[in-house]
């Protein structure tokens, strides 16, 4: 290993999971982005759709059920180091997933997992991933009333 920074874009997804007017949220255990809160998700697996990875990291990481629905956003991610050097950019997909059941466990990578009011979520106020307010309240306009 060389230690270099990939060459590729990484796909990975993210699930978001809205119960009424509140999201599921993880706080994550490992980086990038550890200590923040942000939603379920992780890579895609080769052979993988993006709806598939999406319930399976959903339920990884906090033991819930959903079906997948459409795609959000899509969001790139570039990791740098603290020189500026690029380490990882990661190409995030953001699935809207409908709660099937279950009751959020922290499970995988997730030192938490809760449920969160979209209107609360502020990032001066909620260490968060990237844009985690914006796709939340993004999924609340395009959720069926």
């Amino acid at each position: 290993m060389t230690g270099r920074a990939p060459s590729r874009p990484v796909p990975a997804v993210i699930a978001v999971v809205l119960r009424g007017d509140e999201v599921l949220l993880v706080r994550r255990a490992n980086p990038p982005d550890a200590g923040l809160w942000g939603f379920p998700g992780g890579k895609i697996e080769y052979g993988e759709t993006v709806a598939d990875a999406a319930l399976r990291e959903l339920q990884e990481e906090t033991a819930i059920a959903a079906q997948a629905g459409e795609v959000l956003a899509t969001l790139d991610i570039l990791d740098r180091d603290e020189g500026g050097r690029l380490r990882h950019h990661y190409i995030l997909i953001a699935v809207r997933c409908i709660l099937v059941s279950g009751e959020p466990l922290a499970g995988d990578d997730a030192l938490e997992v809760r449920w969160f009011p979209v209107c609360q979520l502020d990032p001066a106020r909620l260490p968060m991933s990237a844009d985690v307010d914006t796709i939340a309240r993004l999924a609340l306009q395009a959720s069926p009333a």
